[in-house]
Parts: structure tokens; sequence; C-alpha cells
């Protein structure tokens, strides 16, 4: 019988590329969500059955219990960029990560990739770096032979960083941003899969591995390749971090008082984690030592941002016909 792996936070953005290469690598996927009816799109990355969404909730011991029951593998994808009741940054990314590799190692598994972040830092300044550290030091201290894989930023089709930019040039002329001049090193979602999908099947050594793209930007230049795809001409605004921390805070309150009706546009953890660059650090294990060459993302880009040009799909179409001769 083939192997089976569970993927907590399976249905997420990087959590169904791993799904998907597991299943094309033949093993079973569990994929634990907390909203499976809306995780069967990943049901035919597989042959039927091979690829299963259930209920589970990280919060709870017996929910993460249940998902992993006779696996041979534990994922942990499950984070998040702002906190939502009670799904806090503590109770998701520091305790919901001590639990998967507490009861893994209960049940015997011995392989675990957990899904951290570059800027994870116990001495952090924001409470996302904070809890990404106090997370591996969780999964380390049950499992120390667990992988750790930290991305910069990550793009590609279903990403919230690019599509959110994106869509935010067609409502004005002014496309604001905080820290311009933050480096970050992107990389293609797909890559981190490769990765995690080398170490479950044994061709990689476990450690933790910082990865990013083969280029390093600041923000404003991201922005800059980013309009340039959409054929877009927009004015980059630096908002200072004084102003964005305002800004932050009453974007908070607004989402407190409206009870999370209102999303917070930024919030002052954001602003924290946006003074600091994102990219891998000098010494650390990467793609290099998994022997994987990072897509760049000028090769990907276009593939999906071509929905936020004014013409869309005909874009490439009108230019073309300029060029023709009457």
């Amino acid at each position: 019988m083939s192997k089976l792996v569970t993927i907590y936070g399976g249905s997420g953005f990087i959590g169904r590329y791993i799904a998907r290469r597991m299943a094309k690598d033949g093993w079973r996927v569990r994929v634990a969500v907390r909203r499976p009816n809306e995780a069967i799109f990943v049901k035919p990355y597989g042959v039927v059955g091979q690829v299963e969404p259930i209920l589970c909730n990280i919060r709870d011991d017996a929910s993460v219990l249940a998902a992993m029951q006779g696996a041979d593998a534990v994922v942990n994808c499950v984070g998040i960029l702002a906190e939502a009741g009670k799904n806090t940054f503590d109770a998701i990314q520091a305790d919901g990560a001590e639990r998967v590799a507490r009861l893994a190692a209960s049940q015997g598994i011995e392989t675990l990739v957990h899904i951290s972040a570059i800027g994870a830092d116990a001495d952090g300044d924001s409470d996302y770096q904070r809890t990404k550290a106090l997370g591996e030091s969780g999964v380390l201290e049950h499992m120390p032979n667990a992988a750790i894989l930290r991305p910069s930023i990550v793009f590609g089709p279903e990403d919230a960083f690019f599509n959110r930019f994106a869509g935010m040039t067609r409502f004005g002329p002014v496309l604001p941003v905080v820290g311009a001049d933050t480096k970050f090193q992107p990389v293609y979602v797909d890559d981190i899969a490769k990765a995690a999908g080398l170490i479950l099947n044994g061709n990689a050594a476990p450690g933790i591995y910082e990865l990013g793209g083969p280029d390093v930007s600041t923000f404003r230049e991201l922005m800059e390749q980013m309009l340039t795809v959409i054929r877009r001409r927009r004015l980059i605004l630096n908002i200072p971090f004084f102003f964005a921390g305002i800004m932050a805070g009453v974007s908070d309150l607004v989402n407190k008082i409206s009870l999370g009706v209102i999303p917070s546009m930024i919030t002052r953890d954001q602003v924290k984690n946006l003074r600091n660059d994102n990219v891998v650090s000098d010494g650390a294990k990467s793609f290099d030592d998994l022997n994987i060459k990072p897509v760049a993302l000028e090769a990907v880009l276009p593939d999906y941002l071509w929905r936020f040009r004014p013409s869309g799909q005909y874009s490439e179409i009108k230019e073309s016909a300029k060029n023709l001769r009457a």
C-alpha cells in the first residue's frame, strides 16, 4: 500500500502544491482543513480516493490526532498573516505547530515538514516573527529531525501579494506601499513544494532551509516589475513607517469595533514586519543544498497577472495589431 501523508492546511496556497506533488509521487494524501467542503478542488490531484480533505482544527488535540492516524509523514502548512477571533498568532503559529509535532512524535511518525518563514525570531518586534520562531522551537523540541522550510515572500497564481497589489491599480493613479526600500527574495510556490517533496521522499536531509528565488528586489522594484507585466502606469507612493503605523492602528481599531466584519487594510504587526528585509541569510541552507534551481519571478508573473491588464486577455492582441500596416 502506498504511503500516507497528512497535510495540515493542505488546501492553502502552499499546501495545495505540496498535496499535488505528493499525489503525483504516488502517496495517499489527507488534506486536514477547517472547511473540507471548500477544499473539494484537491481531490482531482490524484486518482479516485487518493486525495481526501478532512475536517481538522489545529487548535484542538483530538482533532489534530485524528487527522494523522495511520500517517507515515506529516506536513504543517498552517499559518496566518493577521489575527481573527480565536485564530491568534500564538494559537496557530506557536501552539498549533507544537501540537502537530508533539502528537506526531507520540504516534511514532518520523518525518515532519514544517512551513515557517524567513525572519522567524523569538526576539522579533512583530508577533508574526515571534510566534513563527516559537513554533519552530516547539517542533524541534518534540521532533529534532524535522525539516523546517523558511520561504521569503511566495508568488504564484493564488498568491495574496501580487494579486492584491495588481488589483489595487484598478482604483486610481497612485499605488501606496509601506517599506518601499525593504528587500525581498520572491520564491515560486511550486519550488517550495519540490523541497518538501524531496524531504518527504527521503531524498534530502532534514534541517532548516531558507528558501528564496534567484533575485533580490526592493518592494518598489517588485511593484515596478508588476506594473510592467500588467501594462499600467502608476505612481508608487511610499508611506513612511510612522504614518503607516497610525493608519494601521486606526484600521485595527475599526476591525475590532466591527467584530471583524471590516478587515484591516494593514495591521500594526504587518507594518513592523515590513521594517525588516526578507532575504536568505548568509550561510543558511538553501535551494542549493537541495539541488533545486529556483524559478525566476519574470518566468511566472505574466502567466497569472494578465487579467489585470487594461484589456485583459486581449492586451497582447491589441498591441500586435498596432504593428500591422494598412
